[in-house]
């Protein structure tokens, strides 16, 4: 654990980055590791370990698109019009398609992935959100 900062930057940041390598798995930092841990999933599991990757990866980058024009909307003065609208329900198709190809990963039928939500937002909220309930959750609620 680092202390205190140093009086040094250069001392400080490669005590952090020491640090931050300790806390790191090894599949997050040796290739050997990495593809063992992937092959150990594909062999081990029906999950489809590339497609799964390919989802998780676009969710994410298509997700931060989305956020990108809302962000410039709300908070750099970009109108919300119907060319940023057309902009955000691109970036919407996007995201469904790594939705559905992480479902296809997880041999799950999005379907049922949406009802489960719908089954899971019940039984948290029952007919109308409450800020309670989104914060103060039961055992088990994820």
């Amino acid at each position: 654990m680092i202390e205190k900062p140093m009086t040094d930057p250069k001392e400080f940041f490669d005590a952090y980055c020491d640090f931050v390598t300790k806390q790191t798995s090894d599949p997050s930092l040796d290739i050997e590791s990495l593809k063992a841990s992937l092959e150990n999933i594909q062999n081990n599991s029906e999950i489809d370990v590339p497609r799964l990757m390919t989802a998780a990866l676009g969710l994410s980058s298509e997700g931060g698109e989305f956020v990108e024009i809302v962000k410039k909307m709300f908070l750099q003065g970009k109108p919300a019009n119907e060319e940023n609208i057309f902009h955000m329900k691109r970036e919407l198709g996007d995201i469904m398609w790594y939705w559905v190809t992480a479902c296809m990963a997880l041999k799950l039928d999005p379907v049922e992935v949406i009802l489960e939500n719908q089954k899971k937002l019940e039984a948290r909220y029952g007919d109308k959100f409450t800020i309670n309930q989104s914060e103060v959750r039961e055992k088990g609620d994820l």
